[in-house]
């Protein structure tokens, strides 16, 4: 029985040490018919990426070409006429996966250090190198270079390997996006887009000595400008058709998988768990969580994104009323309409509509088809990312989930103290300076939205719905209708005086009798709560 390669991402260390491979070398075939000599790939994180590009690393290396055609014996490439292909090129690989940090001197340092460990595996290139060439060669073996060295680093590797092996160079660089993303949630965005704008601009435009230039990442960042006067290049992301089966795994693979390992389970309850996902026209699973399914044999979440600290952030930061709404039937598993493009636009501050590209992108949200007026509806995929957005959502915003537990406690037990003691500390200890700045109620608003989602096992959120004469901010409604049902009132406090404030949060339920909803539902108790919010205080009322 073969091994289950979880976390294995080297194309060697899959053939050679008997892993199960899931077989995608026509991935290799179609890159070499596609006319494009510069290529981006965008997928969710743990979807394949550094696998397929360990597989090309291996496909084109002209080191050790005889050794690594033996990697492809039995794959579908190596009955294509595109076999001829392999083992020609130099190949640099890098990937910029991980490189980050609080500021731009830390993420500096590290990609100063990747380039040092690119340059020492061709430190052999240094007997044959003329004088003045292995001058500037071993500044980037020995020295503390400097950003302007940096930035020409593998633009000079492209050249010297060219004039060894007299063969242009494939260049692959995976998780090209991964130093921007940090830089942007620490706040150093512009320093890193204007270095990687020339770090990658150096090797990939009117570089005479490339072959092939092909990169990975999770979105194509619109203003950094690295694509921008680049020829020949195409970038393929999620909403195309091309490439839609290189990246995850289809049915059919799933279906194999499960039936060599004598998986007896349910083809249905995995589909529901880790299906879900439309790249282009092709329903694909995760598979990541695949590997983990068959390995522990538990339909349970596997799959955790790194990069979601600060988009949930910036989600909750930057929704007005139209996203509030957007997220709400987002978190009751409804399609909804927004629109996407292939370029996420970074700045001092993402949009709304960016934030759902971005979330798409990242594999937290899917395509379910397209509208006549461009937009795409969009959804949550499955039952793991629903887990996701109930577990995680809860833990990055609120650090725990002690506090959901005394929350929910409070509800039950109708311990309204306790309720108001949960509520005032989540806005204390969650609440940003961006946040109380503003001087509407929807960032709190949006704050308890997302702590009651938690709670769906109990109570079922309801926001802004219509009820009586009016729109309820938010109706609690029990799952069991024994239990007490709620009405909150949310104010944003405008006067020195917000204890008459809260008074008339709780005449507006009455006076437009926001209670019939629940009555409707056979609620036979339900309690009246009112809130201003004064920056990150607290003034609450109620009426059982």
């Amino acid at each position: 029985m073969k091994k289950i390669p979880i976390a294995v991402e080297d194309f060697r260390e899959i053939i050679e040490q008997d892993y199960y491979y899931v077989d995608k070398t026509k991935f290799i075939e179609d890159i070499l018919n596609d006319g494009a000599k510069i290529k981006l790939f965008c997928r969710p994180r743990r979807f394949g990426k550094t696998l397929n590009m360990s597989t090309l690393k291996y496909f084109f290396d002209i080191e050790n070409k005889d050794e690594n055609r033996k990697l492809f014996n039995g794959l579908y490439i190596e009955n294509s006429s595109m076999m001829k292909e392999q083992g020609k090129c130099p190949v640099i690989f890098l990937s910029m996966k991980g490189l980050g940090g609080l500021n731009w001197e830390v993420a500096f340092s590290g990609i100063k250090s990747k380039i040092k460990e690119l340059f020492r595996k061709y430190i052999f290139l240094s007997e044959i190198l003329d004088k003045y060439t292995l001058i500037e060669f071993e500044k980037y073996l020995i020295n503390d270079f400097d950003e302007a060295t940096t930035r020409k680093g593998l633009k000079f590797l492209t050249e010297i390997l060219y004039k060894h092996y007299h063969q242009k160079v494939v260049i692959l660089i995976d998780e090209y996006d991964s130093p921007i993303m940090s830089a942007y949630e620490n706040g150093y965005y512009n320093e890193m887009r204007d270095f990687l704008k020339a770090f990658y601009g150096e090797v990939l435009k009117t570089n005479e000595y490339l072959q092939l230039g092909i990169l990975t990442g999770i979105i194509r960042i619109a203003q950094a400008g690295i694509f921008s006067d680049l020829n020949n290049f195409i970038s393929y992301t999620t909403l195309n058709d091309e490439y839609s089966q290189s990246f995850g795994l289809v049915e059919d693979e799933v279906k194999a998988m499960l039936d060599y390992y004598k998986i007896g389970y349910e083809m249905l309850e995995v589909k529901k768990w880790y299906d879900g996902y439309s790249f282009g026209k092709t329903d694909i699973y995760n598979p990541w969580s695949i590997l983990n399914f068959v390995q522990f044999k538990e339909l349970k979440s596997y799959w955790i994104n790194t990069s979601s600290n600060f988009m949930i952030r910036e989600l909750l930061e930057h929704t007005g009323e139209e996203g509030l709404k957007t997220l709400e039937r987002i978190f009751n598993q409804e399609e909804v309409a927004v629109r996407i493009t292939e370029n996420v636009r970074f700045g001092n501050n993402l949009s709304a509509s960016e934030v759902w590209e971005l979330m798409l992108y990242s594999g937290y949200l899917t395509i379910n088809g397209r509208l006549d007026d461009g937009r795409y509806l969009v959804r949550i995929p499955n039952i793991e990312i629903t887990n996701f957005f109930k577990d995680e959502f809860l833990t990055i915003v609120f650090g725990n989930y002690d506090k959901v537990d005394r929350l929910r406690d409070a509800l039950r037990d109708k311990n309204i103290e306790q309720l108001n003691k949960s509520i005032e500390e989540l806005v204390l200890y969650t609440m940003s300076s961006h946040d109380i700045t503003k001087y509407y109620e929807n960032p709190y608003h949006m704050l308890l939205l997302g702590f009651f989602y938690a709670l769906d096992s109990y109570y079922l959120p309801k926001s802004n719905t219509e009820a009586g004469y009016g729109r309820a901010d938010i109706i609690l409604f029990p799952k069991d209708k024994t239990k007490a049902g709620y009405i909150l009132e949310l104010k944003r406090a405008y006067t020195k005086k917000p204890e008459k404030e809260v008074e008339k949060a709780l005449q507006q339920i009455d006076e437009n009798k926001y209670y019939v909803e629940l009555e409707r539902y056979g609620v036979k108790e339900i309690i009246k709560l009112g809130y201003v919010f004064d920056g990150k205080k607290v003034i609450s009322s109620y009426v059982k």
